[in-house]
């Protein structure tokens, strides 16, 4: 039976179970569990991480822990008991844990792999924790660790600062928010300023000496020199080396490690070094030999030197190598330190051995105990400590030391009879008074032990030796007293006895005969001689010598001069016991001098306050002695001497005192009578103050008043003891006179001087102190009245002395501070005086930091007794005082500027934050009733009014991002819980007071946007947060979002016919809020839209401006990231809202309402669908398609459907960027184009906007216009900056603005030489489809071609395309797709090559245009494409297959012309057309005779480089070896069979007939081209092709040519006839001038996209690949006829555009690599070699030859029988028959043909006519429209040219033929055209070209054609005029205001 738990509730998972039985609960290890029932081994309960989940589990694998159960029952919260860091370090790890994963995954290796070793730190310190053996001192240390680093961690991943307090996380809810504030602001403090360490230390590890030749062992002495003052300023670290320049003891790392402790931040500057002094222990000379002596000297061996500025850097110099050097001369070897920081280069050098000292230095910061916790590896292994010399900065009370520091300084000796000086060795013993040596207590440095005798290191032969050398003596005190120093001087002989004999001694005593120690400072002393053998230890027979010079100056002068020798020493005392001070001494033994006592006490200010503290407490009881003795006499000396010493204590240096004098009237202060000589002083000067007129003495005395207070009391108490109380009335009177006349003295105004008020401040910023004494003494209410009596003495006028107002503050803040305000009852009686001051300082907004202060202290107070009544009262008491200049001085400080520099900055912003802490405190703390007082207090409406306005703005103020550092959820959180509570109250006034009759806008305006910016907070944003984040939030405080939102909803409902004030003002923050996913808090808000909508209807019978808010608000709310799929559906459940409630559709027609409710939300809802898609593709990071394409979108959503311009124009730039982003230059100028177009050459002001500034119209289309040629120059699309040239142009001209004009022109003339001389590469054209409705909105299901960049073919365009849609499939066939692809939940692309068809044919046919300009228009301003598929119908015949091969032709037209604002644009139209056999076969040998005759042409004129090509060209036709050539028609289409079965194709097979006939002809002139130019080497391939072409011809049935060559037509692709060039010598006019044929057979231009070459089987595999057909049928698809003769190519031959998307197996053949292939020149590749894309030429349909003409010509239809099938499908348009050519043409040279390119309007007369019916068409007049020119203009031209014509001249027949069948115009012109584009709108998509892209005219006449037999008169031009279809509409440009 299962048992609720009393004890389980709570445990850990030690083992994972499945949960594979009946209710069971799937666990992990480490999962904490709550426990509520068991049953037989088994727990029932849930896993804290989902408690929405409960079940069983066995209890062996759970370890229960101790926990406390709240609320026990139904909803128990269950806490575990354990220690609370150990609770926060499990959850952080858990939080930890999941982010740290995503570290990796994010590439971020090196903070992953820090917090990885900060886990492990974590969890080793957890495990100690737990373990609980640690001792409570560690213990407090690992929880230090433990905090820094889970904060480290916490900074690191950005999560929030945790409020501790001793390194637990503290409830917010258990303190007040001033402290709340205060520890987050610690933390923070702690994070961001790290605190600048006071004390230093230098860490020294000597490695080794590098020397070449040591030998001997050596000693190094490191110390640290200060060059500025040129001394020592710490001792020595002394250590030996071996011979091998290493530490003599490795293993003691002490002896080589030193610490040089307690540096000052004054000492750690650049003149600051360390030095290092050398000394070698052997022979004399270093040279000498082994055996010369054995006894041992030290020697001067070398120095180094380094600057300790080279360590502030901070880094660690691991084995920093210092250069060693040597002074020159001996005698300088104690100085040569100097001399090398001084570059003194001549007195020193490099040691001979070049020794090199190998060292390792590091700088750590901070009090020596934090260095020992931090680096406790260097303490554990061992270091010696090396102390500043002297007392360090701070003298600490339990500082024993006692060192006498001595410096053994220099010597002067005689020379004793020797012709060369001495070598002086001196030894120092220290000898006790009963003769015996003390042993060791002679310390050459740290890192050695103290010694018992020092020699010092020998300088060779010289009589005037100096040291310098610094040793130092820590004798014990009691040794002190009869002991003396003795020096020997003994001569060091270099002979090989090496004796050291002895000449002479000194000595010092340490302490003189009055107690005094040696003098510090230099001390010459006598040289005593002596024999070798005296016997020096009998110190009788010397000490009653004199030992100093300076002894006997005036009683005994002989003995001075009897002594010449000298020798020199410094001595320093550094000692907590000894004193130098004979004024001290004389003080401390004033019993036996009682005469002295008033000198002695006066002199005491004298003394140095360091020996005062250390024998302070004997110097108190001196002072307390002397006033027992006598107070009358010595009472006001003896006060002053106390007042000097408790001063002192003040002092930074002696601070560390304070305690020690605490202790001593604690323990040792005995003056039970003292109490009333210190009153009465005290009293006396305070009497004084207000005549005195010096004042600094009384300062002195109102400063030392605590301690002053502390003895009187202290006094007080021990007379109490020792009396039992009696006179105590008479001291509480003395207490209270002494405080009158302190609060007289305090209400005294200073008149005039200052010294008053300085007195006063003194004693204020003192008197605090006090209160603590005074409660000893009484009660606590007595205190409080007595302070409050005092402090309200102060004048409280504000323009007194601004420094005496802070110190009044500082005062009333250290009252609030003070124990006495800690009490309820004191506090009531002080709180009315604080609150009081506090009101006057804020009101005039001074010192408010100190306020500040003083508030929190208030509220820290106040929350920790929150239970007891008084605090309500306490409460009332600050509302009614503060709450209003509260909130007054937050809004004033908020409003200021913020200061520049950062330090006042965190001040400011200090203040700011604890104000704000304040005033939440106060509102947490108020109850219903503060709040119905509050309110009740107002008297008026407005004042209440005025309230509420100042509180919603300051609630305001306090929701912005930047009140609180970004981490401080847990002090927001608090915050917003504060608000939204005093908001509920508040609301409830509102509703009250400000409705109906009393409304106000302003109020209730103020209310909504407060609780807007609530809702939106980030850090109420419960769905960023981690899971245990946010449960924790939810636990504590619940969605805040939601109870807002059903406030605003309440509110809202409240309002009635006040709602319109709102709309639309509310439309925008309401939407924001309703964007947060929060499905209660949309559910809330969503219906007020309704509402507004309702209420709009009402008023306006629309909602546009509703409509107009909400797309607004959408743009910028889905910019910044916010909404969701999710929210656009719900947004589409207002629908239905206005079905349900027809109460409120009464008044208006439900229809009506209902259909203009649901166009809003469909429009918004088509706008979100683009927004959320723009938002997503925004995301990402480089730019792509996809990103442009959807800024396209919206761009043209905001212009066609919304008309909303502003939002318009700057969509467009998003665009523009993006493209330069990508380096698309031509889309950006085309994009740029849009707004452009928008605006006029006009003087209008145009206001700032984006980035440009205020400017006119004009100016900001001129600039406009410059960027966008620049980026037509960048892209390469020279033909379109030329036009924009004109126009900028054109404006200059009519402004006389030259100088720019001529800018221009000469950028005009550029871009012509740029086309000329610069290559362009020709882009293919890919269709790709989008299918399935995972693509976004503008993409799903949509079909679009897009234009691939340079060098891109078809798989490298499919990789792009799959790389930006990671997951989508590429579809392997080009069908279209079937609807279940559509409506599949994923993403299909399919992609394949398509073939443009540009508009304008006349410049791509026109002879002699160069490929430069021609490339152009085969690529540009492109609407179609096209598409090709072969396949078989009907019966396939295997022996000719060319009889059933038909041809599915797709063209597809787009929305808007490639290139344009985008590089693809979505199909519009599709056409499906199937050709024919018979067709088919007409246009393969169009297309191939055009290629031969380009070839030859291009022979002709010599382009060619080589003869190749047509060489290939001429053999792959004539020499067909694959299938059969053109045979194979004749087979298929020229029998009997065929003819008869299809009757309609009765012109067709004639014109196939014409075609092959023609092209035997230009077979027949290119063979004779051939044979001028072939080389030698290749004329038996001629000799071949020749005899080839004899069968060819007789299998075509032709005879002979040779007679007719010239009057027999040959049939041109359009059905035209022509003369062929140069085919007889006969062709001449009868004045024997050459007739040279306008345009011949053989000079057309390569139209044609396609070659005709053999196909090899690689390509009939592919065809096969795509069309399932066997390889037979590919190869007839390709055409290739039989092995024998003819020239067959299929244009649509297996065309790439089909194989690059069939499967892998034809895409990996070699067809695509050969297919990529750039040649132009080779103009006859086969087809597997040339692909079908935009880089070869177009294959152009006779119906496609749109020929450009004049703007205005027209045309009439032309019907003529000789036209073919295809030509007739289509109208033909305007045939125009010209007057004769102007003269002034170039004269045609004798025996060759020139080719020329005509000028853009080129008239001919009538010459030779051909006899053939069929007109001529391919020529335009290429006049722009632009230009402006009219006909009348051409006509006036055509009579000159009339009168000046030359004897021959040709007509021409110019011909427009049909664009696509009778629907074409229709189509063209009801579409919508683009808006950018670079043309004239007046322009259609067939209308003539540019004036600016019009070919200019040749140097030379081109080759004229024969004149048409049924020519048009001229006159007919006007009229056709009229019959010209209308231009493409050109919407009118919409004017931008002021932008």
């Amino acid at each position: 039976m299962w048992i609720p738990t009393e004890h389980e509730k709570y445990g850990v998972v030690i083992a994972s179970f499945r949960g594979t039985i009946p209710y069971g609960l799937s666990l992990e290890i480490g999962d904490t569990v709550q426990i509520l029932e068991k049953c037989d081994g088994w727990y029932r309960g849930f896993a804290l991480k989902n408690p929405n989940i409960k079940g069983i589990f066995p209890s062996s694998y759970v370890h229960l822990k101790n926990a406390c159960v709240k609320n026990k029952g139904q909803f128990e919260m269950v806490i575990p008991s354990e220690d609370s860091v150990i609770t926060e370090m499990t959850s952080t790890l858990r939080d930890w844990g999941t982010m740290w994963k995503q570290l990796y995954v994010r590439n971020e290796g090196d903070l992953f792999h820090r917090l990885w070793h900060i886990m492990n730190e974590i969890l080793d310190l957890r495990r100690q924790v737990l373990v609980g053996h640690l001792t409570h001192d560690r213990m407090k240390d690992v929880k230090r660790h433990i905090t820094a680093r889970l904060d480290w961690g916490n900074e690191q991943l950005g999560l929030d600062l945790v409020p501790r307090k001793e390194y637990a996380m503290v409830d917010p809810e258990d303190i007040s928010i001033t402290e709340l504030y205060r520890l987050m602001e610690h933390r923070h403090r702690k994070k961001d300023t790290p605190v600048q360490a006071s004390s230093h230390h230098l860490f020294v590890q000597m490695k080794s000496l590098m020397c070449s030749n040591l030998g001997e062992e050596l000693e190094v002495i490191f110390s640290l020199f200060d060059s500025k003052e040129n001394r020592p300023i710490s001792e020595r670290f002394f250590l030996r080396l071996n011979r091998n320049g290493l530490p003599k003891a490795p293993d003691k790392p002490e002896r080589h490690c030193s610490l040089f402790v307690d540096l000052g931040s004054s000492e750690l500057r650049k003149d600051i070094y360390i030095t290092v002094h050398i000394i070698r222990i052997g022979r004399m000379g270093a040279g000498e030999k082994k055996n010369a002596c054995s006894v041992q000297y030290r020697r001067p061996f070398g120095c180094a030197v380094l600057s300790i500025a080279d360590l502030l850097a901070g880094e660690t110099k691991d084995d920093l190598i210092l250069k060693v050097y040597m002074c020159n001369t001996e005698s300088e070897w104690y100085q040569i330190h100097e001399n090398i920081i001084k570059k003194l280069n001549a007195r020193y050098n490099l040691t001979g051995s070049n020794a090199g000292l190998a060292v390792s230095l590091q700088l750590l910061h901070g009090d020596i105990e934090q260095i020992r916790r931090e680096y406790s590896s260097v303490f554990s292994h061992g270091v010696s400590i090396t102390r500043k010399l002297g007392f360090s900065n701070i003298i600490m009370p339990g500082e024993m030391r006692n060192d006498l520091y001595i410096t053994i300084e220099r010597g002067e000796f005689e020379k004793g009879g020797k012709s060369v000086a001495r070598n002086v060795e001196v030894t120092m013993f220290i000898v006790d008074s009963s003769g015996q040596t003390l042993k060791d207590f002679i310390s050459f440095g740290s890192g050695e032990p103290p010694a018992s005798e020092y020699h010092s290191f020998v300088l060779y032969h010289n009589n005037s030796p100096r040291w310098s050398e610094l040793l130092k003596l820590p004798i014990p005190v009691d040794k002190f007293r009869g002991a003396h120093i003795r020096f020997e001087f003994r001569h060091c002989s270099t002979k090989e006895k090496g004796e050291k004999k002895l000449f002479g001694f000194s000595f010092v005593p340490l302490m003189q005969e009055d107690g005094r120690t040696l003098p510090d400072g230099t001390h010459e002393l006598i040289v005593h001689k002596c024999e070798e053998n005296t016997n020096l230890q009998d110190i009788t027979r010397y000490l009653k010598l004199p030992f100093s010079k300076g002894i006997f100056l005036g009683n005994n002068n002989q003995a001075m001069k009897a002594t010449k020798e000298s020798f020199w020493i410094t001595s320093f005392l550094c000692s907590t016991k000894l004193t130098q001070n004979g004024d001290m001494l004389d003080l401390l033994k004033w019993r036996t001098h009682p005469d002295k006592i008033t000198g002695c006490l006066s002199k005491l200010k004298e003394i140095d306050g360091s020996e005062i503290v250390k024998f302070l407490q004997d110097t108190l009881d001196t002072l307390f002695g002397i006033l027992d003795e006598n107070s009358q006499k010595y009472g006001s000396k003896v006060f002053d001497s106390l007042v000097h010493i408790i001063n002192l204590l003040q002092d930074s240096k002696f601070h560390h005192f304070k305690p020690v004098m605490d202790t001593y009237i604690e323990s040792h202060f005995a003056g039970a009578l003292a109490y009333r000589d210190l009153i009465k002083v005290l009293k006396w000067y305070v009497d004084r103050i207000t005549e005195a007129e010096r004042q600094e003495h009384i300062q002195e005395v109102l400063k030392a008043q605590e301690y002053i207070f502390k003895y009187i009391v202290q006094s007080r108490r021990l007379f109490s003891l020792a009396t039992g109380g009696q006179n105590e009335e008479e001291f509480r009177c003395c207490i209270q006179e002494l405080l009158m006349s302190v609060r007289f003295f305090l209400s005294q105004e200073s008149k005039g001087s200052g010294a008053l008020s300085q007195s006063q401040a003194v004693f204020l910023s003192s008197f605090p102190a006090v209160y603590s004494e005074l409660l000893k003494l009484f009660d606590v209410r007595e205190v409080a009245n007595l302070v409050q009596d005092t402090l309200g003495s102060l004048p409280t006028i504000m323009h007194v002395d601004d420094s005496l107002q802070a110190i009044k503050l500082q005062c009333i803040g250290k009252t609030v501070e003070s124990q006495l305000y800690t009490n309820p009852d004191s506090r009531y009686i002080l709180l009315p005086v604080v609150l009081h001051h506090l009101h006057i300082h804020l009101q005039e907004q001074k010192d408010l930091i100190m306020c500040a202060r003083i508030l929190s202290n208030v509220f820290c107070l106040i929350k920790k007794n929150s239970s007891e009544k008084s605090v309500l009262e306490e409460i009332d008491v600050i509302v009614a005082s503060l709450l209003d200049i509260l909130l007054r001085t937050i809004l004033e400080i908020t409003s200021r500027p913020q200061p520049s520099s950062s330090a006042i900055r965190l001040q400011f912003q200090d203040v700011t934050g604890e104000f704000v802490a304040c005033l939440l405190s106060l509102l947490r703390q108020m109850t219903d009733r503060h709040y119905q007082q509050l309110l009740d207090s107002f008297n008026t409406k407005e004042e209440l009014r005025d309230f509420l306005l100042q509180i919603f703005t300051v609630f305001r103020i306090l929701i912005r991002p930047e009140m609180f550092p970004k981490d401080w959820t847990v002090m927001r959180l608090v915050a917003n819980n504060v608000i939204i509570t005093t908001v509920l109250y508040l609301s409830d006034a509102l509703r009250k007071n400000f409705l109906n009759e009393n409304f106000d806008y302003k109020i209730w305006d103020s209310y909504f946007y407060l609780a807007v910016i609530f809702i939106n907070q980030l850090c109420l944003q419960l769905e960023m947060f981690t899971s245990s984040k946010k449960k924790k939030v939810l636990e504590k405080y619940g969605d805040m979002r939601v109870t807002m939102g059903c406030e605003i909803f309440s509110m809202w409902q409240n309002l009635g016919e006040h709602k319109l004030h709102f709309i639309p003002a509310l439309i925008g923050p309401f939407l924001e809020v309703t964007l947060i996913p929060q499905p209660d808090l949309r559910n809330v808000m969503i219906p007020i839209f309704h509402d507004m909508m309702d209420w709009e209807q009402r008023r306006s019978g629309n909602f546009k401006q509703v409509e107009a808010k909400l797309i607004d608000k959408l743009d910028s709310l889905m910019s910044e990231g916010k909404g969701d799929e999710t929210y656009r559906e719900l947004f589409n459940s207002i629908i239905p809202l206005f079905g349900p409630y027809p109460s409120l559709l009464k008044k208006i027609e439900r229809e009506t309402w209902r259909e203009s409710g649901v166009s809003l939300i469909a429009t918004v809802t088509r706008l979100m669908e683009r927004l959320l898609d723009y938002r997503d593709c925004m995301k990402m990071g480089e730019v792509d398609g996809k990103k442009i394409g959807c800024t396209v979108s919206l761009l043209n959503f905001y212009k066609t459907e919304l008309n909303k311009e502003e939002m318009y124009i700057r969509y467009i730039h998003k665009l523009y960027d993006l493209h330069l982003k990508a380096q698309n230059f031509t889309e950006a100028a085309y994009t740029l184009l849009l707004y452009d177009e928008l605006l006029e050459w006009s003087d209008r002001p145009l206001r700032e906007f984006l980035t440009y500034p205020m400017q006119t119209e004009w100016q900001r289309k001129e600039h406009l216009h410059l960027t966008i040629i620049q980026n037509f120059d960048r892209g390469k699309c020279w033909e379109n900056g030329i036009i924009l040239c004109r126009k900028i142009a054109e404006q200059y001209e009519s402004y006389y603005d030259y100088r720019n004009l001529s800018k221009m022109r000469m950028m005009e003339a550029s871009l012509y030489d740029k086309i000329m001389d610069q290559q362009r590469l020709e882009p293919e054209f890919f269709r790709v489809g989008f299918y399935g409705k995972k693509f976004p909105f503008f993409l799903r299901n949509k079909e679009f071609v897009c234009r691939g960049h340079d060098y891109e073919r078809l798989e490298a365009f499919q990789q792009r395309m799959l790389n930006e849609f990671p997951h989508a499939i590429a579809m392997q066939h080009a069908n279209q797709p079937d609807e279940t692809i559509f409506q599949a939940e994923a993403q299909y692309l399919q992609i394949y090559a398509v073939t443009p068809i540009p508009e304008s044919q006349e410049v791509l046919q026109r002879e002699g245009v160069p490929d430069n300009i021609k490339s152009f228009y085969k690529v540009n301003h492109i609407w179609k494409f096209r598409y090709d598929r072969p396949f078989h119908k009907g019966t396939k015949d295997k022996e000719n297959e060319f009889k059933s091969l038909w041809v599915e032709r797709t063209s597809l037209y787009l929305v808007q012309s490639l290139p344009g604002i985008s590089r693809w644009f979505e199909v519009e139209k599709r056409e499906v057309v199937e050709m024919s056999p018979l067709e088919n076969a007409i246009e393969v040998l169009e297309n191939k005779n055009q290629q031969l005759k380009t070839l030859i042409s291009q022979c002709q004129t010599r382009q060619m480089q080589n003869i190749n090509p047509l060489t290939m060209c001429l053999n792959g036709v004539i020499d067909a070896a694959v299938n059969g050539g053109v045979s194979r028609y004749q087979e298929a289409f020229f029998v009997k069979e065929y003819i008869l079965s299809h009757p309609e194709d009765g012109e067709k097979i004639a014109r196939l007939r014409e075609l092959m006939l023609e092209q035997a002809q230009i077979l027949e002139f290119g063979l004779a081209v051939h044979e001028k130019f072939v080389p030698q080497d290749m004329r038996p391939l001629h000799k071949k092709l020749v005899d080839q072409f004899f069968v060819m011809k007789s299998s075509l049935g032709i005879q002979e040519f040779s007679a007719c060559m010239q009057a027999s037509p040959v049939h041109f692709p359009n059905g035209s006839p022509r003369v062929c060039r140069n085919s007889a010598p006969a062709s001449m006019s009868p004045d024997g001038t050459r007739v040279i044929p306008r345009r011949s057979p053989l000079s057309y231009p390569a139209v044609n996209r396609y070659s005709s070459s053999s196909l090899s089987s690689q390509a009939s595999a592919e065809v096969s690949n795509i069309t399932g057909q066997s390889e037979s049928s590919d190869e007839v698809f390709n055409m290739q006829p039989s092995p024998s003769t003819s020239s067959l190519s299929s244009t649509h031959s297996a065309s790439p555009n089909v194989t690059s998307s069939a499967p892998s197996s034809a895409r990996a053949s070699p067809l695509l690599s050969d297919k990529h292939k750039h040649s132009r020149e080779n103009s006859c590749l086969s087809p597997r070699e040339r692909p079908c894309s935009a880089i070869y030429p177009t294959p152009v349909e006779p119906s496609q030859r749109l020929l450009f003409n004049h703007i205005g010509d027209g045309a009439l239809p032309r019907s003529d029988p000789n036209l073919s099938a295809p030509e007739k499908a289509s109208p033909a348009r305007h045939t125009t028959s010209v007057s004769p050519s102007p003269a002034g043409r170039s004269p045609l040279k004798q025996g060759s043909v020139q080719s020329f390119t005509p000028s853009p309007v080129d008239y001919h007369s009538p010459g030779l006519t051909s006899n053939s019916p069929v007109l001529s068409g391919s020529y335009s007049s290429g006049i722009s429209s632009l230009s402006r020119c009219s006909m009348s203009e051409t006509s006036g031209f055509e009579n000159q040219v009339n009168e000046q014509a030359a004897p021959v001249s040709v007509s021409v027949s110019l011909s427009l033929s049909g664009y696509g069948g009778q629907e074409e115009p229709a189509r063209k012109d009801s579409k919508t055209p683009p808006p950018y584009s670079v043309y004239e709108r007046t322009l259609r998509r067939p209308g003539p070209l540019p004036h600016s892209l019009s070919i200019p005219a040749a140097a030379e006449p081109p080759a004229l054609p024969p004149k048409p037999p049924a020519a048009r008169s001229s006159h007919l031009e006007n009229g056709t005029r009229r019959t010209e279809p209308g231009p493409r509409p050109r919407p009118l440009p919409r004017k931008v205001s002021q932008l």
